[in-house]
Parts: structure tokens; C-alpha cells; sequence
């Protein structure tokens, strides 16, 4: 019984934290996002739309975890955090143009292309990218400009050709080939884990955190994101559009590779947990203070959206 009370406890302590980010980002992005003046105005509002929809705010929350642990501002923290939100946004407008993935549903209203118009669609992920670069390179996210370089080059290496956008290409050219189980395990860590590594490790970053413990925490997002991603498959092989909030079935139906797929439902599931244990595991060193971040790992794999 007392283990249920902790694991109710760690439930509610994870959720209230996770309404409280969404909230301070969601106030940070409003800010860094407003609507200006003049006929470019339509694609501020695209941009707001895109990110200011909802959605998990998992990466910022991260960063807002990570960064409590070094006891970092937090609305330096809810700057970053708004930054990567707005990078993540940028990737699904991109992800979900008809070149792509061609989804017109995300977050369970109209994708952006669908909302505005291609164009704008791409227009407006291409300054959402631009941003989310912008932000973090201004002195009010950190006084340390060493800090602020350091956290621009860790974006560029997690969503570039060697993070989210060369997982992105792997996806692309998976689509009706077969690809080894350490082919898909590459894509998804490039694809999604990259970008939540990175999030993890923004906190120690912003902290000015020595090595092993910012190697802890990017170790923690590494693991935590690969165990999201086969999360993420689950719902799509076994969720349905209203869960999502995105057209399910849509990587068997487009040939996707993925660990569901090769792996089957219940290996996935299997995989999907070892991983988030061992992420957890990854946090040892800091004690109480890092149990929210723990619970998230049993969330990712638990969650039904």
C-alpha cells in the first residue's frame, strides 16, 4: 500500500510541475512571440499558431527540471525552454507539409499548412527556427555569453543534419525499404532523441553544471527519448485520432520503419520501459531533488497522448 501512496504521489507531483511549466512557457512564448504590425503580420500569427497550440511542452519541461537542480532563474529557464518549444514547433509544420509526412492534423486541430497555406506554413517554420536561435543568444537568457554560445551550438548539433533533420532524411528514405533494427535506433535518436538530449542537458548548461553531471542529465534525456519515441509508435499502431490528437496509423500505412513495427507491440513496450528505467537510473547522483524527472520517465511510456 505504501508503495502505491509513493507512486500516486510521484504521479500528482509530476503533473502539478508539468501544469506549472506549461504555464511559464506558454507566458515566456506569448512574450517572445508578439503579434506586430503591418501586412507581415499573417505570418507572426501562423508562428503563434503553431506553437502556442497545446502540445506537452516536454522539452521545456526539461529544461525547467534540469535547470532547478542547479537552482537556475527561472525565467532564463522559460526562455530556453520557449526556444526549444519553438524549434519542436518549427519540425512539425515542416513535418506535416505534404512534401513530408503530409498530416493535416496536429494537436487535434488543422496543421498549420492546412490553417494558412503551404507557404506560410514553411515561412513560418523557418522563422520559428530562426527565433528559437535568436533567443537564446540574447544576454536576458543568460549574463554568461559563454553559456548562451554553448547552448546555441547544442541546438544546432541536436536539430541539424546530424541530429532531428538528418533523422528526419533516414525517415524519409525508409519509406518503402527495410531498414536493420540499428538503422531505426539511429533514426530515432537522431529523429526524436537528439532534440530531448539536448533539453536535458540545457538545464546543467544554463547552470554552469560540471561535467559529470551534465553527462548525467544528457544521458537521462538520451535514454528518456529513445523510450519516447517507441511510446510515441505504440500510439500510433494502437491509439486512436482522438487520444493523439494526430491521424493515427499513419507510419504503417506509409511503410515506416519503426521498433513497434519490427519489433511488435509488446517487445516495443518491453524496450520502451527497460529504457526509461535506465534513464532514471541516470540521475542517481542527485538525489531527492531529481524525482519529478524520474516520474517523467514513467509517464513517457505510460501516457495515452
Amino acid at each position: 500500500m505504501a508503495s502505491d501512496v509513493n507512486v500516486t504521489a510521484a504521479g500528482q507531483a509530476l503533473a502539478e510541475a508539468m501544469a506549472a511549466a506549461a504555464a511559464d512557457v506558454a507566458e515566456a512564448l506569448n512574450d517572445l512571440l508578439p503579434m506586430p504590425d503591418g501586412i507581415e503580420a499573417r505570418l507572426s500569427e501562423a508562428m503563434r499558431y503553431a506553437t502556442l497550440g497545446g502540445g506537452k511542452r516536454l522539452r521545456a519541461f526539461l529544461v525547467l527540471e534540469s535547470a532547478a537542480l542547479f537552482r537556475v532563474d527561472r525565467r532564463c529557464a522559460a526562455r530556453v525552454g520557449a526556444a526549444l518549444e519553438m524549434l519542436h514547433a518549427y519540425s512539425l509544420v515542416h513535418d506535416d507539409l505534404p512534401a513530408m509526412d503530409n498530416d493535416d492534423l496536429r494537436r487535434g486541430k488543422p496543421s498549420t499548412h492546412k490553417a494558412f497555406d503551404e507557404a506560410t506554413a514553411i515561412l513560418a517554420g523557418d522563422a520559428l527556427q530562426a527565433r528559437a536561435f535568436e533567443v537564446l543568444a540574447e544576454p536576458d537568457t543568460h549574463s554568461n555569453p559563454e553559456a548562451r554560445c554553448e547552448l546555441v551550438v547544442g541546438l544546432g548539433l541536436a536539430s541539424g543534419a546530424r541530429g532531428m533533420a538528418g533523422g528526419q532524411m533516414i525517415d524519409m528514405l525508409a519509406e518503402g525499404r527495410t531498414l536493420t533494427l540499428e538503422q531505426v535506433i539511429r533514426l530515432q535518436a537522431l529523429k526524436t532523441g537528439r532534440l530531448i538530449q539536448f533539453s536535458a542537458e540545457a538545464g546543467a548548461i544554463l547552470g554552469r553544471a560540471p561535467a559529470p553531471q551534465r553527462h548525467a542529465l544528457a544521458a537521462y534525456g538520451r535514454d528518456l527519448g529513445a523510450a519516447f519515441q517507441i511510446a510515441d509508435d505504440l500510439l500510433d499502431a494502437t491509439g486512436t485520432t482522438e487520444e493523439t490528437g494526430k491521424t493515427a496509423g499513419k507510419d504503417a500505412a506509409a511503410g515506416k520503419a519503426t521498433l513497434v513495427g519490427m519489433l511488435g507491440a509488446e517487445r516495443a513496450r518491453a524496450q520502451a520501459a527497460m529504457l526509461a528505467a535506465q534513464a532514471a537510473q541516470h540521475l542517481d547522483s542527485f538525489g531527492a531533488p531529481a524525482e519529478v524527472l524520474r516520474a517523467l520517465a514513467d509517464f513517457v511510456v505510460a501516457r495515452r497522448q
